[in-house]
């Protein structure tokens, strides 16, 4: 695992880092786990651009992930460590005893050959790829793909690098440690993966040209004080205008660039301790 640099022959390459995928042990996807990925290019039903800016890239196929590791008491060796186009993080293609094989999240430390096992209420080794409820977890340790609700799946930390922290219990619930340093509750009951995910060099990529970002289905973002009155509330003027507005708005009118649009009554709001951010 590490970042690989070029030979600054041109100026794209001067500024790119890439990935060396040095940690794949297999590069040919499992293909009983591979279903088909429909692009919309940002369009609804009706063929009207909902989000803009999205559209081409490379053809993907899906990767069928195990994110409720609902298979109890069940030992599987991992076969190999694989590339997933969909997701920012490397998966692990394991194999159970009776021959069937799913794709789970891959942990920073975990190998191919290494043994992973997820259980509800048996006592198992703190090991990176074993799953376990909150409850017997010790305190400190690091977790990924933890569920919100019991039996719902991992929801949290599955990005590449990212992982939380159990840190404390009281009772029924786990205050957990969020990758966002917000403190939030979550029933002992849910479970959750040992270790880090893995691909910790993802954010020290750089794509070097417009061209890779394309590769991925991003399109150019265009700055609204460059476009036309008619096409956004920044736009006409001058030359090189600022907005003009009070505060920056979308195209629509609506407050954006650090206007919080979280509702003030939210659901959830009983379940945080301490929001990211606050000291």
């Amino acid at each position: 695992m590490g970042i690989k640099r070029f030979k600054p022959t041109t100026n794209p390459l001067r500024h790119t880092a890439l990935s060396d995928f040095s940690e794949l042990t297999k590069h040919t996807p499992e293909k009983s786990l591979l279903r088909p990925l429909k692009k919309s290019g940002g369009r609804n039903n009706l063929g009207r651009i909902t989000t803009r800016y999205r559209g081409g890239g490379h053809k993907r196929m899906y990767r069928l992930i195990d994110f409720k590791r609902d298979r109890l008491d069940q030992s599987a060796i991992v076969i190999g460590i694989e590339y997933d186009p969909n997701r920012t993080c490397r998966i692990a293609l394991i194999q159970y005893e009776d021959k069937t094989k799913a794709y789970i999240l891959a942990p920073l430390e975990l190998k191919q050959g290494d043994k992973v096992i997820s259980t509800m209420d048996n006592d198992i080794e703190i090991k990176a790829g074993n799953c376990m409820p909150l409850s017997k977890i010790p305190l400190g340790t690091a977790v990924h793909n933890i569920e919100m609700k019991p039996g719902m799946g991992g929801q949290i930390a599955r990005s590449a690098g990212s992982s939380a922290q159990i840190m404390a219990r009281e009772g029924e619930i786990a205050f957990i440690r969020m990758p966002s340093s917000e403190i939030r509750k979550i029933k002992v009951a849910c479970r959750a993966t040992i270790g880090q995910v893995g691909n910790v060099d993802h954010e020290s990529q750089s794509f070097g040209k417009a061209g890779r970002i394309r590769w991925h289905g991003k399109k150019g973002h265009v700055r609204g004080v460059v476009m036309n009155p008619v096409d956004h509330p920044h736009g006409g003027g001058e030359g090189k205008t600022p907005q003009g507005n009070p505060h920056p708005v979308s195209k629509w009118g609506m407050p954006t660039k650090g206007f919080k649009t979280r509702r003030k009554q939210k659901y959830s709001n009983r379940f945080i301790v301490r929001r990211r951010g606050s000291k």
